[in-house]
């Protein structure tokens, strides 16, 4: 198994696998009203076996291509996660999402994951097109397709049921040239500042 840094503070994207399906549930637990306010995620992860199959289904998704989750660690504990739900390669287009636990908010864990993820799909698997769809009332998730760059396109209005309410969904995304020309810049930058020029 990998595990890849995500900076000097010790964090880590790994695969999140069926065999973490405890794992995964003592997450869920420690973090189900949070988690939960805007994703149904933590309703449908509640006992170890609704927990294996989730997991399952994003193994099976990894097999087929369709979708991927990775969770992040912090302190060698299971904190959150970034996935692509979807994931179409022939029309390469992905929509990427992700879910965090209390203790971990604030550290920017999420958007140095989810960099990961997108330029995976963009550089290796080939994918034009990242969507980020978010309730317009997750700020913190807002915040971070702002972060990754991405373009808010627009509003799908009450579409989404959960928790006997109806969400305005807004959807954010980035683009493949959009993408690179931003790790260029970032990139520049950061050279230019190892050099002492900025």
């Amino acid at each position: 198994m990998y595990a890849i840094s995500l900076g000097d503070d010790g964090a880590e994207l790994r695969p999140l696998e069926p065999w973490r399906a405890g794992e995964f549930l003592a997450h869920m637990d420690r973090g189900r009203e949070f988690i939960g306010q805007y994703i149904p995620l933590a309703d449908n992860v509640t006992d170890l076996e609704s927990s294996r199959s989730f997991l399952q289904s994003y193994a099976e998704k990894a097999a087929a291509d369709t979708g991927r989750i990775h969770g992040i660690w912090a302190d060698g504990k299971l904190v959150g996660g970034v996935l692509f739900r979807t994931m179409d390669v022939e029309h390469g287009t992905a929509e990427a999402g992700c879910w965090l636990e209390p203790s971990a908010v604030g550290k920017g864990l999420v958007t140095r994951a989810a960099r990961v993820i997108i330029n995976w799909a963009v550089e290796e698997r080939g994918v034009h097109r990242v969507e980020w769809r978010v309730s317009a009332a997750n700020e913190g998730s807002i915040a971070v397709a702002r972060r990754l760059g991405m373009t808010k396109e627009g509003m799908l209005r009450e579409s989404y049921p959960h928790r006997g309410e109806r969400h305005d969904v807004e959807i954010w995304s980035v683009l493949a040239p959009e993408w690179r020309a931003a790790a260029q810049g970032a990139a520049a930058q950061a050279s230019q500042r190892s050099r002492g020029v900025v």
